[in-house]
């Protein structure tokens, strides 16, 4: 019985971190994807109209990129550079911006 619940757990374990994604793949893919736009870590962006993704929570950014891909959140810009983009690609990107020191917060 023991090594039933070690065997569930240690599966459970693997998959929640495959889930999270691999942000040095997502380092690789944001350079040829986001940097443009976002900037390289995310907190430097083009123009103000574009978000600065760095440090913002991972599961959202990967909710985000999902939702542009399906067409569930309307975007000409992102819905275009996502459209190719695997579900582990996305995942990566995620576990990337997330792990970013972010520049977001609260001015006082």
């Amino acid at each position: 019985m023991n090594r039933i619940i070690a065997m569930l757990a240690l599966t459970t374990i693997a998959s929640c971190a495959w889930a999270a994604g691999d942000a040095g793949r997502g380092a690789e893919k944001a350079k040829q994807v986001c940097a443009a736009c976002h900037g390289a870590d995310g907190n430097t962006p083009l123009s103000p109209e574009y978000p600065r993704i760095a440090g913002q929570h991972g599961d959202y950014l990967y909710k985000a990129l999902r939702d542009y891909k399906s067409g569930t959140r309307k975007n000409a810009i992102m819905g275009g550079q996502v459209a190719t983009l695997s579900r582990e690609e996305m995942q990566d990107l995620a576990a990337y911006f997330s792990g970013q020191k972010g520049s977001l917060g609260v001015i006082r």
